[in-house]
């Protein structure tokens, strides 16, 4: 039970049903503590309810809620922890300001901080009596020791990082970390669920069929084995096992030059994920993905306009959009030398009316494109690889895929995409960032060596 003070009247709020993982986490008072588990089986919530808790027990107490991406917390944690709350216990949300991080106020002075991990100047200027992170899965070690680093503020009686994670490969550093004991692993089945499983019949609730049977058990391969299964897989046979490697290809943000030559590789779709990815040239040759557009359900028109918002092109929308300028953004990116797209001619014929940009048909050849692609993810003569993404270059998640636990953007993909049994082509299924960065690979490659002529210009 939850109770807050109001007007002299005491309010009590009744406590979720928790079972399993979320339940042992509440009386765990290790520093470092992880519940590990498939998807839906109930870990983010009962991480903040004991949040909500210790905040509510302890005046002045401050947490944290992090997650790796500051983009990704607004429709996950933070929507979770607002339905959590009694709108009579007073906690109200305060959006962030330039000079101070968002949070959840309480009454009694306490405190819950909402900040992303690559935002670390809005964490490091606090300190805290815990924190959870959100996806753990999507952050360095040296992420996770940043935020121990903080826990330090003392009003609650001890302090705690908590984390959540669907499984990943055996070999992540939390995997291993809890393998070494350094982090308490608490075990999370979809049993544990009340919304998905009834402990009184033993049998799946009608919610917990539908998203157990009609999306859990339709996944394959590596993805079911994380996410109904909960274990800790390899993927077998992916398509770029010896070159593509995260903690190698994965880079932190940074400005890009001006100078800097840049191109637009596109696979469209609309049941399947609209691909779209922004490149830049480096001095040494190398491509570097700094923006990218992974989403469904969404007409090409409206990829358009997204794609001109994105890079500042305001003069490029419609004039009765709310964004458009008649001239230039001076903070825009530079034209792209290239709109490198899949043969789709209406879709190509769309994107050129609404963009006003010429596009030029890919390089489809899959065998070859592979081939160049893995080379470039491989490391160079200097020791690095020659294509790279910068982290948080998605520019919206699509709740869809969310929701059916499908690849969210182009680095998702890899451990996914896998050689057809006889190994002659890949399987057609989770490659639409893929074929758009095999597009620009190949494109890339052709071009590199000839002095380019023709305006983007239509």
């Amino acid at each position: 039970m939850s109770s807050a003070v109001m007007d002299r009247e005491e309010i009590r709020i009744a406590a979720p049903e928790l079972r399993g993982a979320a339940l042992a986490l509440g009386a765990c008072r290790d520093f470092e503590v992880c519940l590990d588990g498939p998807a839906g089986t109930g870990k983010t919530v009962g991480a903040l309810f004991k949040i909500h808790m210790l905040l509510t027990k302890y005046p002045g107490a401050r947490w944290l809620l992090a997650r790796k991406y500051s983009t990704d917390l607004a429709g996950a944690a933070v929507q979770t922890y607002r339905t959590m709350l009694d709108p009579r216990e007073g906690v109200r949300h305060f959006g962030g300001s330039k000079f101070e991080p968002a949070a959840f106020r309480y009454p009694n002075g306490s405190a819950l901080i909402v900040a992303g991990l690559d935002k670390p100047e809005k964490v490091k200027s606090k300190d805290y009596d815990g924190a959870f992170i959100n996806e753990a899965t999507e952050c360095s070690e040296e992420d996770a020791e940043f935020v121990l680093s903080r826990l330090r503020y003392g009003v609650c009686p001890y302090p705690q990082l908590i984390m959540d994670v669907n499984p990943g490969p055996p070999h992540h550093w939390l995997n291993q970390r809890m393998n070494s004991g350094k982090t308490t692993r608490l075990p999370s089945r979809h049993e544990d669920n009340p919304r998905y499983f009834d402990a009184k019949t033993q049998s799946w609730t009608d919610e917990g069929r539908r998203y157990i049977f009609g999306i859990l058990e339709k996944l394959s391969g590596v993805r079911y084995s994380r996410l109904r299964l909960g274990i800790w897989a390899a993927a077998e046979g992916t398509v770029f096992e010896a070159s593509w490697d995260r903690a190698r290809n994965l880079i932190p943000r940074f400005e890009i030059p001006k100078a800097w030559p840049r191109y637009l590789a596109i696979d469209f779709g609309f049941n399947n994920p609209f691909a779209c990815l922004w490149l830049a040239q480096d001095p040494d040759g190398r491509l570097i993905v700094y923006r990218q557009i992974y989403r469904t359900q969404r007409l090409v028109e409206d990829h358009a306009r997204d794609i001109a918002a994105a890079s500042g092109w305001y003069h490029l929308l419609p004039r009765e959009h709310a964004r458009y300028k008649a001239s230039p953004d001076e903070h825009a990116d530079p034209l792209p030398r290239a709109l490198i797209c899949d043969h789709d001619a209406e879709g190509r014929a769309t994107l050129e009316k609404h963009l006003r940009l010429y596009t030029t048909p890919a390089n489809k050849a899959v065998k070859e494109g592979i081939q160049a692609f893995a080379a470039r993810l491989r490391p160079s003569g200097d020791g690095k690889p020659r294509f790279l993404i910068m982290q948080g270059s998605l520019i919206e998640r699509d709740p869809e895929l969310e929701r059916r636990k499908r690849p969210l953007c182009l680095e998702d993909e890899f451990e996914s995409y896998v050689w057809a049994p006889d190994r002659e082509e890949p399987i057609k299924e989770y490659d639409h960032g893929i074929d758009a960065a095999r597009y620009a690979t190949m494109h890339f490659e052709a071009e590199q060596d000839v002095t380019y002529h023709r305006s983007v210009w239509r």
